[in-house]
């Protein structure tokens, strides 16, 4: 693997997961590239699915398919369980279509308030969950390998820390009495719900990358 560097496209505009998915890939004899890099026009993916699974299949695919080029997504969000679960594969867009996240923040926020104050001292139960998605348009029949993280917390009314981005800084994670967004990011990337599922990727990555050496040493 050390002699062939490889080329990851993360299917995402989102800076900063790009970021979090960069540090997470360090040491691996790949080159991250986001979308724009790679294509001119990239092609705009309509996150319709039900679930967090079918958006990030559905993002790897498109992106493989449109750049032959070996594609990881994601989809995560945040699932409160006073809101039934919600905002989920809304999580992006709860306020509004193009919401920012201080107006996510707030709408998370307002839809809280009506159910008064929460259970207990600690905030209202909830979790952050990701799937990634890796498709290879050469290897595994072009099929998408899915993994799932989750990271259980709180949300607190009262927002806390400047890292991070999204929710991080009304998400309580459990176990440290800090927000996400208080973490630094050694512990953010072993505690967050994209690190855990970047743990169970990372094995599986290797073994594509691999896989793709291979193939490449064959055709030389």
């Amino acid at each position: 693997m050390a002699a062939y560097v490889d080329t990851l496209v993360v299917a995402t505009s989102n800076k900063g997961k790009l970021e979090e998915l960069r540090a997470l890939l360090a040491g691996l004899p790949i080159e991250v590239r986001a979308v724009a890099e790679v294509m001119a026009d990239p092609p705009s993916v309509d996150e319709d699915g039900q679930t967090f699974t079918d958006n990030a299949t559905k993002k790897a695919r498109e992106i493989a398919h449109a750049t032959m080029m070996l594609t990881l997504a994601d989809d995560s969000g945040l699932e409160v369980d006073a809101l039934g679960g919600r905002p989920g594969v809304r999580s992006a867009r709860f306020a509004h279509a193009r919401a920012t996240d201080a107006e996510n923040n707030a709408a998370l926020l307002a839809a809280l308030e009506a159910h008064g104050d929460p259970p207990s001292a600690e905030g209202f139960p909830a979790r952050f969950r990701c799937v990634l998605a890796l498709v290879d348009p050469f290897t595994g029949g072009g099929e998408p390998r899915t993994v799932e993280g989750e990271c259980l917390g709180t949300i607190t009314r009262a927002a806390r820390g400047s890292g991070g981005f999204g929710y991080d800084p009304l998400f309580v994670v459990e176990g440290t009495g800090r927000t996400m967004a208080e973490l630094d990011e050694a512990e953010k990337n072993r505690l967050s719900h994209r690190g855990r599922a970047f743990a169970s990727l990372r094995p599986l990555l290797e073994r594509v990358l691999v896989e793709r050496a291979e193939q490449a040493r064959r055709v030389e």
